[in-house]
């Protein structure tokens, strides 16, 4: 098996420790920096379809990720300045009132991974500071709020349309969160919804690519 095979199995299996030689030994094969760094981005889509049908759960999810992030350091000498692979900024964050982060963690991770520069504003975020966000960083191409109450959907209804009606263009708006469906998503006028982490990463890249 090549060394970039090996990589790809050994992302998806979660195997932290091992990826990080396994991507020094592909590199060393002769395998680029940025096809290695797709392997591993193909890897977590792997990963992000199996937790969306239920076949793993967050634990091998997060492993997963950070078994990336491993390779990904590796990586980072050799792809300074390389742009041709980045899907650009997402600005995430929670919608103000909601306090919940660990779903919104685990959505940046995998955004993460896809191959966007995660942003991420913490919870409760303002309306304005959506705003501010995306005028204050470069590239901005995706812009995720989530909401996990009810109780909070009515924020992330002024969160989206705060952003929409700022004027400022050049990104798409995703959205998630348990009470949130895709029937609400279209009718606070979001570009897309995500149902859960493994699928918001596919939906992000999908976003942007239609930019």
């Amino acid at each position: 098996m090549a060394k970039i095979e090996e990589v790809k199995a050994m992302v998806e299996a979660g195997k932290a420790k091992l990826v990080p030689g396994l991507v020094q030994e592909a590199l060393d094969e002769g395998s680029a920096a940025k096809d290695i760094l797709q392997a591993m981005v193909g890897s977590m889509g792997v990963v992000g379809d199996k937790f969306s049908t239920g076949e793993i759960f967050v634990p091998e999810m997060l492993m997963a990720a950070k078994a990336m992030a491993k390779g990904v350091d590796v990586l980072k000498p050799l792809m300074a300045g390389d742009t041709s692979n980045s899907l650009g900024t997402c600005i995430i964050g929670t919608v103000a009132g909601d306090l919940h982060d660990i779903g919104k963690n685990l959505v940046s991770m995998m955004i993460e991974s896809a191959g966007f520069t995660v942003v991420d504003l913490g919870v409760d975020v303002p309306h304005e500071k959506w705003v501010e966000a995306i005028k204050e960083n470069q590239n901005v191409t995706l812009v995720a709020c989530s909401g996990l109450l009810t109780t909070t959907m009515p924020a992330l209804k002024e969160a989206v349309q705060t952003v929409k009606a700022s004027g400022l263009t050049g990104f798409k708006v995703l959205v998630g969160g348990a009470p949130v469906t895709q029937q609400f998503a279209d009718e606070i006028n979001a570009d897309g919804f995500a149902p859960d982490a493994g699928s918001a990463a596919v939906k992000a890249a999908e976003l942007v690519k239609s930019l």
